[in-house]
């Protein structure tokens, strides 16, 4: 894995502030559904809060692979670790594809 030295710009550092208030709202989502739970509100409506949950994370997800794309991979390929870069990416497309 290719982990760049602290302090150095990463593919959504640009639009960190819009990243940290979208996980900031997830947080709030996954109190709801422990306050849900707590008070034993119907499976089907615990279900449906979870579904938005994931879809919100897999926003946080595309945008991270997005920025990754056009400024880590960039950098990378400008190095001559295309190859690398490409295989890392692929892989945590992968581990985010795999669910249940």
């Amino acid at each position: 894995m290719t982990t760049p030295a602290p302090g150095t710009s990463r593919g959504y550092t640009a639009s960190k502030d819009q990243l940290l208030a979208r996980l900031r709202r997830v947080e709030g989502q996954v109190r709801g559904i422990e306050k849900m739970v707590d008070e034993d509100r119907y499976c089907i409506d615990v279900l449906t809060q979870i579904s938005a949950i994931q879809a919100a994370l897999d926003k946080v997800a595309l945008g991270l692979l997005d920025g990754h794309t056009r400024h880590c991979m960039h950098e990378g390929a400008a190095d001559g670790r295309a190859e690398d870069m490409a295989t890392e990416m692929m892989a945590a497309v992968g581990r985010l594809m795999k669910r249940g």
